[in-house]
């Protein structure tokens, strides 16, 4: 597929794979990479499996664009959450290995998948960090977390920017289940296979219809966030 990221079908699964050799930083090449893997398992109709590299989903956006502002900084905040709102509203399931550290976008992204499988054992990070780096939660963001967190799992999350362990980001609604590593390709490949016998149309139709209020609230979200980014430009 790329440099970045690679797509590989194996019947009616299709696994997109995030490897750059480091943390999987979102940059604006692994975001189109992604893209374009999303527009080849949609043409092909097949379940996904989104996973990192051993040790790290994906640790978030390229800091250096953020902090380097401009037009840049924008434009890769509102790519990277649209491509949050695509794997929430994208038609065929979407199975999520977090192979390891979900920091960031990392954990946004995370939080968009049908099912989220993660690591069990390892001194794995997920958390969303902004606040403790700096940083106001866009409200895209908040909008995220608030539609797959428990209560108050969302405010240690959103608000004070706690470090889950793998396990306690099971109990607060980032992750669907924890297997050991080695169990981990296996554990979401299950999980891709009894996603295979769902009805395709029902399951689409049912996804938009329960996350039809999400995805109003995440569109409202981009708009604003992106209208107040471009006011300080």
């Amino acid at each position: 597929m790329g440099a970045l990221v690679s797509y590989e079908v194996d019947g009616s699964i299709a696994t997109i794979s995030m490897d750059d050799g480091k943390v999987n930083v979102l940059t604006f090449g692994m975001l189109e990479e992604l893209n374009a893997a999303l527009d080849r398992a949609e043409s092909d109709r097949s379940v996904v499996i989104l996973r990192g590299r051993d040790g790290v989903f994906s640790a978030g956006f390229d800091l250096a664009v953020l902090r380097g502002g401009g037009v840049d900084s924008v434009t890769m905040l509102r790519k990277g959450f649209e491509l949050a709102y695509r794997i929430l509203s994208f038609p065929g399931p979407v199975v999520i290995s977090c192979t390891g550290h979900a920091i960031a976008m990392g954990v946004f992204v995370l939080l968009s998948g049908d099912y989220r499988v993660g690591v069990a054992d390892g001194p794995y990070k997920i958390t969303a960090n902004e606040v403790a780096i700096g940083m106001t939660l866009p409200r895209t963001a908040v909008e995220l977390c608030r539609q797959r967190l428990t209560p108050a799992h969302f405010n240690r999350a959103a608000i004070l920017s706690e470090v889950f362990s793998p396990e306690a980001a099971l109990d607060a609604g980032f992750l669907d289940r924890v297997v050991p590593a080695p169990d981990l390709a296996a554990a979401a490949r299950a999980t891709a296979e009894l996603m295979m016998t769902l009805d395709p149309a029902a399951h689409t139709a049912t996804k938009l219809r329960a996350r039809e209020g999400t995805l109003s609230a995440l569109r409202t979200a981009m708009e604003a966030d992106d209208a107040e980014f471009r006011s300080q430009l």
